[in-house]
């Protein structure tokens, strides 16, 4: 990918505009896309006649992209920032880098952090601390109950009509197990169109689980998760989503049997969505037999059946999009003993990569496919407005320049240390991953260019 024009800082980015040449809309034919005033403002074929500078703008600068796949912007629907509180595993900063550097425009920061953004005022903080970093927009998650503590509802109506607009609200890292309070949570959130993100965990069948309960489990003498835990609380808040019609998403689906009741909960016409992860499309519970912490992760990674089950969901459209549950931890709470490590993993720089991978190489979905489970559902679930797309998930004339170039033929390992995150947990270390980010733009102006920030 070559640079025709100097590329500058990004302030002076602001209004650019750009020739995106021989790119290919969702691996199509390749044409030539103008990006002008941060939209899409006309394509052509490549090859067309006439002089590149004809009718283009002045200043204009040309990418030659060398037939780069062009995919809308990824919106990613779980991402744990960890700003504020543990700015040693991650901030706001150094995230949204890891996410323009995977292909990402949009992030939703989950709620668990110090202080809980569980107000107004802490959510418009994390969405300020977005807007001052400028990789990617931040969409703080506001938390379901006050504190994460499942006792009270948190001010949903607050955080709705704040500056950062909240429309996801969840407790992500606890469910909220009361009945009762999920269906007054799921009540509220009509008023203004909002969606309730559980995670789908009966503590009382958890309390001390370590890993996935089956075979693996009890041959390392480690207390089991049993599959139940999570497919009860799906069964129960589709039931109630059914019954006062809001709208619930299901956090990071990891067992064939929620696949199942997924299904059913939209065969019934219930405003039900769901999201996985890339570790629980790729990785088993047999990688807990190394006792290497960094494979602990809630939900736990399940069997290769549920793997299975999983990728199928994801292709027939049972599971609507993939999320990263992008999840630093500073290295003292992750390399130690299994027993006393937290759970969580990277996602956010690989999650593409694992997609092409589990999806799209053996041809599960095509790059059609891969735009709507990455960018167009999440952004419909989350409420994003004007997606860089239309409804087939190509790019549109007049819509913002919010956009992804992929280069997915070249095979990469995983470095650790050479990723934007704060935190080096991540489960891919040393393993070789398909394809990679060369570009990001957003609403125009370039955050990474030659798989650099810009």
């Amino acid at each position: 990918m070559s640079t025709s024009g100097q590329v500058q800082n990004r302030g002076q980015d602001q209004g650019r505009a750009w020739v995106l040449r021989r790119v290919r809309p969702l691996g199509g034919e390749p044409v030539d896309v103008l990006l002008a005033d941060g939209v899409i403002a006309g394509w052509r074929p490549a090859g067309s006649t006439g002089p590149d500078s004809e009718g283009l703008p002045p200043g204009t600068t040309i990418l030659d992209t060398d037939g780069l796949i062009l995919l809308p912007g990824l919106v990613d629907l779980h991402t744990h920032l960890r700003e504020p509180g543990r700015e040693d595993a991650e901030t706001v900063e150094s995230g949204t880098r890891a996410a323009a550097l995977g292909g990402y425009t949009s992030v939703f920061a989950m709620a668990n952090t110090n202080p809980v953004a569980d107000t107004a005022g802490v959510v418009e903080q994390v969405y300020r601390l977005g807007i001052d970093a400028g990789h990617c927009d931040v969409r703080p998650v506001g938390a379901v109950t006050v504190g994460l503590g499942g006792q009270r509802l948190a001010e949903l109506g607050a955080m709705a009509g704040s500056a950062a607009g909240v429309r996801v609200f969840s407790d992500d890292g606890h469910c909220v197990s009361d009945a009762q309070l999920m269906r007054r949570a799921l009540e509220y959130v009509k008023a203004f169109d909002g969606v309730v993100a559980q995670h789908a965990e009966e503590p009382r069948l958890t309390e001390g689980a370590q890993m996935n309960e089956g075979v693996v489990a009890a041959r390392l003498g480690l207390p089991g998760w049993p599959a139940v835990a999570e497919e009860a609380i799906i069964a129960r808040d589709a039931l109630l989503a059914g019954h006062v019609d809001s709208r619930l998403h299901i956090c990071h689906v990891s067992t064939a049997g929620s696949v199942d009741i997924i299904r059913w909960a939209k065969a019934k016409g219930w405003r039900v969505t769901a999201e996985v992860t890339p570790h629980h499309l790729l990785l088993t519970d047999d990688l807990a037999s190394s006792y290497d912490p960094v494979f602990k992760v809630n939900p736990p990674l399940r069997t290769a059946a549920d793997v299975a089950a999983l990728r199928a969901g994801l292709a027939d459209g049972t599971i609507d999009c993939v999320a990263t549950d992008h999840a630093p931890h500073a290295a003292q709470d992750k390399e130690t003993e299994w027993a006393a490590a937290r759970p969580g993993m990277l996602g956010l720089e690989t999650a593409l990569s694992v997609v092409i991978e589990t999806m799209v190489v053996g041809g599960r979905l095509d790059w059609a496919g891969v735009a709507d489970r990455m960018a167009l559902a999440p952004a419909r679930i989350g409420g994003l407005k004007s997606p860089a797309a239309d409804a087939s998930g190509s790019v549109a004339v007049g819509a913002p320049a919010t956009l992804t170039l992929l280069d997915p033929s070249p095979w990469q390992v995983v470095d650790p240390q050479a990723l934007a995150s704060r935190s080096r947990n991540t489960p891919y270390a040393g393993r070789s991953l398909p394809g990679s980010v060369r570009a990001t733009f957003l609403r125009g102006r370039p955050t990474v260019l030659d798989g650099k920030i810009v």
